[in-house]
């Protein structure tokens, strides 16, 4: 990385090549040009197709000319997420391995986004889904993982979330040799789970209490970002772990005081010296409308710097430099974008305003409020 640059309302340092680019009108922020079309594109099943990150990679490799199968659990509904008859939607439950397998014929790569952070028993059925898709992937030329970086530390720190990413990656790797673990942190963009957390953290409270041990630097990447990495990835370019990241590296709080500046909200964040995680964990997923199991277990994360390793960080050969931290979350803020970084309609609800609230005369704090209270209520009403 290099060494820290000035720059104007910096919210922490750049880690790559130092380039800012200015907003111009109406807070959207300038697109890296886009990557070239593919010729003789290669079918690409998309397992974990309907999550976050698959509903906006599904039509990035329509577009630059692949064959996509998308696959989830049940059979991903085209019209929700926008997908033409380009796109052939599956069922295929990733501990089946007879399904799996089904699934797998006749695919050229496999795209591996499965997780499952909203059940405690997430670690076990990552385990088994993982070995199931090794087992059947053998013979795929491209094995392609989004993986979570992992903190410099003993992997007897590690959080139970990290500590299952890795053991994942490690299965997958071990798969064949032309598997590659693409290593994110938070992923920024309107309806990615990490990204929403500390946006809805932000904005809800007029003061905000920081336990110190959440001041361990961060460094995320623009979705888009991450959708030129798997192109790379896609085509060989890159080969076993590897981490991808933005330009910018902060701390937490820094990052959530750039999400309450693009929204015009003013906070005050005073230290919280003792805060014992797990308590930290059960008030934040109290405060947010994101899943209670998911919440909790990437808090725990927080404890170490989430950073991308110097001599294994991914470097985009196509489509300009890496998106700052504020680029991407005016993105993220802006209705109605319509890049990746953009809120879709296929997105969960618990990452969508309420349509009636935003006509309510009501503070920003109030309004966050008064959504977190109506989430709340529907999950009672079942």
């Amino acid at each position: 990385m290099r060494p820290p640059a000035a720059r104007p309302r910096a919210t922490g340092r750049r880690a790559a090549d130092g380039v800012r680019r200015e907003a111009h009108g109406h807070g959207l922020l300038a697109q890296p040009p886009p990557a070239p079309r593919r010729r003789g594109g290669v079918r690409v099943l998309v397992l974990g197709a309907t999550g976050y990150v698959g509903s906006r990679l599904v039509p990035h490799l329509v577009e630059r000319g692949h064959e996509v199968v998308a696959a989830s659990r049940s059979v991903p509904d085209p019209d929700r997420f926008g997908w033409d008859d380009r796109v052939r939607a599956i069922s295929c439950d990733v501990t089946d391995p007879a399904a799996v397998a089904e699934a797998m014929e006749g695919a050229e790569a496999v795209v591996y986004l499965v997780h499952s952070l909203d059940r405690t028993d997430f670690s076990d059925r990552d385990r088994w889904a993982a070995q199931t898709v090794a087992e059947a992937a053998t013979g795929v030329h491209h094995l392609v993982y989004l993986s979570g970086l992992v903190p410099d530390v003993p992997e007897t720190q590690l959080s139970a979330h990290i500590a299952s990413r890795l053991e994942v990656e490690r299965i997958l790797l071990g798969a064949t040799d032309r598997a590659v673990a693409l290593r994110a942190g938070v992923v920024l963009g309107a309806g990615s789970t990490s990204y929403e957390i500390v946006r809805q953290i932000a904005t809800l409270f007029l003061v905000q209490p920081v336990p110190t041990w959440m001041h361990s630097s961060v460094q995320p990447v623009a979705v888009s970002d991450v959708l030129r990495a798997f192109d790379d990835a896609l085509v060989g370019r890159l080969s076993g772990a590897v981490d991808i990241g933005g330009p910018d590296v902060l701390p937490y709080p820094d990052l959530m005081r750039a999400c309450a500046r693009e929204a015009g909200l003013p906070r005050l964040r005073v230290p919280a010296p003792v805060a014992p995680a797990g308590l930290v964990g059960i008030a934040t997923a109290l405060a947010t409308t994101a899943p209670f199991h998911t919440v909790t277990a990437l808090i725990e994360s927080l404890r170490h710097d989430m950073v991308c390793r110097p001599e294994h960080t991914w470097t985009p050969t196509t489509g300009g430099p890496l998106l700052g931290v504020e680029e991407a979350v005016g993105r993220a803020s802006t209705p109605r974008y319509a890049g990746p970084e953009g809120a879709l309609p296929s997105d969960p609800s618990w990452t969508r305003p309420h349509p009636l609230l935003d006509v309510v005369p009501l503070p920003a704090s109030g309004r966050a409020a008064a959504r977190l209270a109506l989430h709340r209520l529907r999950s009672l009403l079942g």
